[in-house]
């Protein structure tokens, strides 16, 4: 990967040349990784024209996430006890003439801010505006094949959850067996928290599970990401408990369905970010469902679970090719409960076979 690390950097260098800066000097922690391969532990990292420095505090937290070291060849410098990472970074910025220094702006706290402009007296100051995550949206191989990992886990963990007894259990309970399971099958963690709801709290967004336990005839949603190498995918399904669905089950659970699909069909390079989410929101819409204030039906994912692009109503950008993104529309009958499905996808031109779906467990609506 030190390859891949050295050309997004090179990327970023041109960026900042381009614009006029010296160097750059990034501290939000996914994009450090993105650019260097250093896991979360309060690194900064300084990129100039000519060389990348990453500063590291003065005492590592233990590193037990089994990853790869750093790259040998990226030269390194510690701070001093106490001193934070972007201080150091300003100082050493000093030291190799910058005159024009790019900062992560959004990402600084007043206090950060302040440590650099004192750390780097005659130093000007500017907002590298987002470039980190611009670059980020298009996914090279090596990140695709990491997205593909992080799905294959989640799919074995929901696989193997729906063959064991459901009912009775909290959701809860379901919710740490699936993290558990995630872990087991070589997720770094859950990418974000497992939601598991059942009956009256099925089909919600968001839902933090709750010592309700699931009973025959519920809907059961499931929604569950894998970490692997960094990386995080999104997989929610619904669910029926025990016998038959009732019709009203069938007939929702088709009509979310349909939705989804024509969100993950509406998917291709060059389509407006907002297109996916207006295809599913049309069939729900047909259907008799309209929420007041309409959340986004998906989002890109990666180094966060939640990055860009952001695939709502507001979105005024296109797609591009390899741009992994989420499309997950649902609707919830409040007292009810509801039905969500969400896939994981990488934006592919139709000569290429169009979307490539990453989470691939069943959407039938099973009864477990």
């Amino acid at each position: 990967m030190s390859d891949a690390h050295a050309a997004r950097r090179e990327r970023l260098s041109e960026y900042c040349s381009a614009s006029g800066a010296d160097a750059a000097l990034i501290s939000r922690s996914a994009n450090v990784r993105y650019l260097t391969g250093c896991t979360p532990c309060g690194a900064a990292l300084l990129l100039t024209r000519e060389r990348a420095l990453l500063v590291l505090p003065a005492e590592l937290p233990p590193d037990d996430s089994g990853e790869p070291p750093l790259d040998p060849g990226l030269p390194r410098l510690a701070a001093d006890p106490g001193q934070d990472t972007v201080a150091a970074a300003a100082t050493a910025a000093t030291r190799l003439g910058v005159a024009d220094l790019a900062v992560e702006e959004h990402d600084l706290t007043v206090s950060r801010h302040r440590a650099i402009a004192d750390s780097a007296p005659g130093v000007r100051l500017a907002d590298v505006k987002r470039a980190v995550e611009r670059l980020r949206v298009v996914k090279d191989e090596q990140e695709l094949a990491g997205l593909r990992i992080a799905a294959e886990i989640g799919d074995q963990a929901l696989g193997e959850l729906l063959e064991s007894i459901l009912v009775g259990r909290t959701e809860r309970h379901l919710a740490m067996e699936l993290e558990r399971r995630m872990i087991d099958h070589g997720a770094d963690r859950a990418g974000y928290p497992v939601s598991v709801g059942t009956g009256s709290h099925s089909g919600r967004a968001d839902h933090r599970p709750t010592d309700r336990r699931v009973e025959e005839g519920d809907f059961l949603t499931v929604s569950l990401g894998a970490q692997y190498r960094g990386y995080s995918v999104c997989t929610t399904r619904t669910f029926v408990i025990g016998a038959a669905p009732a019709a009203w089950q069938v007939e929702l659970h088709r009509l979310v369905f349909e939705a989804q699909r024509a969100g993950r069909e509406a998917l291709a390079p060059g389509v407006p970010g907002s297109e996916p989410d207006r295809a599913a929101r049309e069939v729900l819409r047909a259907g008799g469902y309209q929420e007041e204030r309409p959340q986004p039906f998906g989002h890109g994912v990666g180094l966060e679970v939640r990055e860009a692009p952001q695939l709502g109503p507001a979105e005024m950008g296109k797609l591009d090719n390899r741009v992994p993104v989420t499309v997950g529309p649902g609707v919830h009958l409040p007292g009810r409960g509801g039905v969500r499905i969400e896939d994981t996808l990488v934006v592919r031109p139709l000569e290429e076979g169009g979307p490539e779906l990453l989470t691939i467990t069943t959407k039938e609506l099973l009864a477990l």
